[in-house]
């Protein structure tokens, strides 16, 4: 049967990106909820948790729906990064928050052991074992940013950040950003803002860890004032992702 290739992926004639790929979906950053047995040491930040530093505003959805339409496997956590930073690797300054990182190095373990390391370790397993059953994964992370950050204006409603250096995560991007603009021209679609997809995160350490033939990680950010712009636009522009996503892959 022939076989060509989509995104750098080998695939048979007859079959579809969708039918040959385990999708996984995760969200570092879904709520700000702090563990009863540390909320003494969050008492006065109570502004800060519902800020933008607390979570994600509305990447908790996004990520529910995404896994929803593409059957993905869904990880996502409520727990708050300002306890620990699901999304920055061991050693890095910004793993833990002001609040957390001058605690006690024996609490910090405690936080590492029971918050961060059994994440980490199901989402690396879950697509190890795909990969090892003939799958090839794309990943998507669910992110949204702050709209105004240290005094600057971000000029993007969505970013889709990746590796340039990986052919299939560039063509996917390259084609997830061409139909969301086709579909909705008004919007500014930017890819690798407003950070690079190349900075220390969750994709990044996965793509360590598998080759670019079998794992594509992306990191989806959307503009936090879609989210708070009223329920009928927010349920649009999640409509739009899904819908140009589907367009790419389907």
């Amino acid at each position: 049967m022939p076989i060509y290739e989509i995104f750098g992926l080998k695939i048979r004639q007859g079959e579809n990106l969708i039918s040959t790929t385990h999708f996984v979906i995760t969200c570092e950053h879904g709520g700000n909820r702090i563990p009863c047995q540390y909320q003494t040491l969050f008492c006065g930040y109570e502004p800060l948790l519902r800020s933008h530093r607390g979570y994600d505003r509305g990447a908790l959805r996004m990520a529910k729906e995404l896994a929803l339409a593409l059957s993905a496997s869904l990880f996502v956590t409520t727990t708050s990064r300002l306890l620990v930073d699901l999304n920055r690797s061991i050693g890095h300054p910004r793993l833990f928050s002001q609040v957390t990182k001058h605690v006690p190095v024996t609490i910090r373990r405690e936080i590492l052991t029971h918050y961060y390391l059994p994440y980490r370790h199901q989402v690396e397993q879950t697509i190890a074992e795909a990969i090892r059953s003939g799958s090839r994964v794309i990943h998507i992370s669910s992110h949204s940013f702050t709209p105004v950050l240290k005094g600057q204006m971000r000029h993007a409603d969505i970013g889709l950040l990746y590796d340039p250096a990986r052919p299939g995560e560039r063509a996917l991007c390259h084609r997830w950003q061409a139909s969301l603009k086709t579909m909705a021209p008004d919007l500014t679609i930017r890819r690798n803002y407003p950070y690079a997809g190349k900075a220390d995160g969750l994709t990044t350490a996965l793509r360590r860890q598998f080759p670019a033939e079998a794992y594509l990680g992306l990191e989806l950010e959307i503009n936090q004032k879609h989210v708070v712009s009223g329920r009928r636009h927010w349920q649009a522009l999640r409509h739009l992702v899904l819908a140009a996503l589907h367009d790419v892959v389907g």
